[in-house]
């Protein structure tokens, strides 16, 4: 590091202490904390972006957002060249730039990391951030912290993306290290072009009932809603009400969002028995998140849904909980699906597999064109297209599904009854120390503190068809617990008394 890079980085960083007696960690959803507090973690993310980027020589993303929090948190997130997640290889090195506890050991932490790293900082090598933000007002003055961070790295350069939703970020920078047009707009024309593909091969004689038309989206009072509203202009044959856009003077997340319907199992805000009949979905607070519910029941994703895929003869893999860890899981096959309860969730394809359905097709066109094979392969390669393989997009599941529906006839009603879900139960237990649940097998077993797995176990043998896990919170000091049974009142019973036990073993009156 050159004594010009050494003064810019002590210059820029006494701008921006870190909170005292804060430490933060880098989780599946990066950094994310109470807004207030993050101006010096999302400065010191921008220098990571920036490393990041001139270690990748690729362009990289980053996103203000705190997804489903309250509109008062904020958080910041790095996306790598792919468009998925940071590098989990980086985390531990994120966590110690975030908590360096001044300017000097700030960059003693950084000259010490791009030597292990390689990495020349002397500005030969230009590189690009691209950077967004959600709908949050505490968005703007953070976003001006992570550039003045990207700044403080000699030949790294911020590019303001404006208001985003977190998927559209991460697929701007996988379409653009892919050689690909990579605008808003861009990204719009893809989704709505695969979109009406996928439409037009539909079956002849395949549509739903009338009252189905109609598709009601709650925007969370976030992103989703705004790039909704757009979207809907581009699409004939699919009606859609927008709902908790932002417009209306509701609040970010508030009684509203895929989060507060799959958590809570209530409808959110604005939905009541008028919409009883109609396909409903929610999005959360930056698009990330889809769940599609009937009103006044709701339909959640649980351990009915691995019996029924399963039955249908598919490989179903489990892994521990976070998107990061299902994305890599899922990049092993030639087509992965995942897909978490909460609404998180895409579809990858593999580049060789891409590569043969292109030449397929074309192969198809030639011999057999208007086949049923034909159709099929441009079904596949227009799904391919739809789907945002850089990760889990509310927006781009929301026409999917549609599609789907469209492809199949079916009613929300018929869809809900392909297999029937078994009730369950979230809980989170407030504790001392998260970091004291370890846990194996997929996030299924907990294996320590001792003792604990098998005081779950005894609990859940006394309900029919009963499960229940427990797993520390990525984001906060919480215990979270889930439960299922036979009938919700089990179901129910068996998350209290889990929760009891955490409290037990590890809550504030155990220390």
């Amino acid at each position: 590091m050159n004594e010009d890079q050494r003064s810019l980085f002590l210059s820029s960083s006494s701008h921006f202490p870190p909170p005292q007696g804060v430490k933060l960690s880098y989780g599946t959803s990066g950094f994310r904390a109470d807004a207030s507090i993050l101006q010096s973690t999302v400065y010191r993310v921008g220098i990571l972006a920036a490393l990041r980027a001139l270690k990748t020589q690729s362009v990289i993303g980053l996103m203000i957002t705190a997804s489903h929090n309250k509109v008062s948190d904020n958080g910041v997130k790095v996306a790598d060249p792919s468009g998925g997640m940071l590098s989990q290889d980086w985390e531990p090195f994120a966590d110690t730039l975030a908590n360096a506890h001044d300017p000097q050991h700030l960059v003693e932490l950084i000259a010490e990391f791009v030597q292990k790293e390689n990495i020349t900082l002397d500005g030969t090598k230009p590189v690009e951030i691209l950077l967004a933000r959600d709908t949050r007002p505490s968005g703007e003055f953070l976003l001006e912290a992570a550039k003045q961070g990207i700044g403080s790295i000699i030949g790294a350069v911020a590019l303001d993306m404006g208001i985003l939703t977190t998927p559209q970020l991460h697929w701007m920078v996988r379409a653009r290290n892919g050689g690909m047009k990579a605008s808003e707009t861009d990204y719009f024309k893809q989704l709505s072009s695969s979109f009406r593909c996928l439409v037009d091969l539909s079956p002849s004689g395949t549509h739903a009932n009338n009252v189905d038309d109609k598709l009601v989206v709650d925007g969370a009072n976030g992103v989703g809603g705004e790039k909704l509203e757009i979207l809907k202009t581009m699409l004939n044959g699919l009606a859609i009400e927008v709902r908790n856009s932002g417009k209306e003077g509701g609040v970010l997340n508030e009684g509203v969002g895929a989060d507060y319907v799959q958590k809570e199992k209530v409808v959110p805000f604005s939905f009541g028995s008028q919409d009883v009949g109609l396909r409903c979905a929610s999005l959360d607070g930056d698009a990330d998140r889809l769940v599609y519910f009937i009103v006044p029941s709701t339909t959640y994703a649980n351990g009915a849904s691995t019996d029924y895929l399963k039955q249908l003869g598919l490989e179903v893999t489990f892994t521990p909980t976070g998107v990061k860890y299902l994305h890599e899981k899922a990049a092993e096959y030639d087509i992965g699906i995942y897909f978490e309860a909460n609404g998180h969730g895409t579809i990858l394809f593999s580049e060789q597999f891409l590569c043969w359905l292109k030449a397929r097709t074309t192969e198809l066109s030639d011999v057999a064109k208007g086949s049923e094979q034909h159709k099929a392969a441009l079904r596949l390669l227009a799904v391919s297209e739809l789907i945002n393989q850089a990760a889990g997009d509310a927006l781009s599941g929301v026409f999917f599904v549609e599609a789907i529906l469209k492809h199949m006839g079916w009613s929300i009603e018929r869809w809900n009854e392909i297999y029937e879900d078994l009730p369950s139960r979230q809980l989170k237990v407030k504790v001392v120390d998260r970091s004291a649940v370890v846990t194996a097998n997929a996030e299924t077993v907990a294996v320590t503190p001792p003792g604990i797995q098998e005081a779950i176990n005894a609990e859940t043998a006394k309900h029919p068809r009963g499960r229940c896990f427990i797993r520390p919170s990525g984001t906060e000091d919480v215990i979270r617990v889930y439960a299922e049974a036979s009938v919700q009142d089990a179901a129910d019973n068996l998350a209290q008394s889990v929760a009891k036990l955490v409290d037990q073993f590890l809550g504030f009156g155990s220390s």
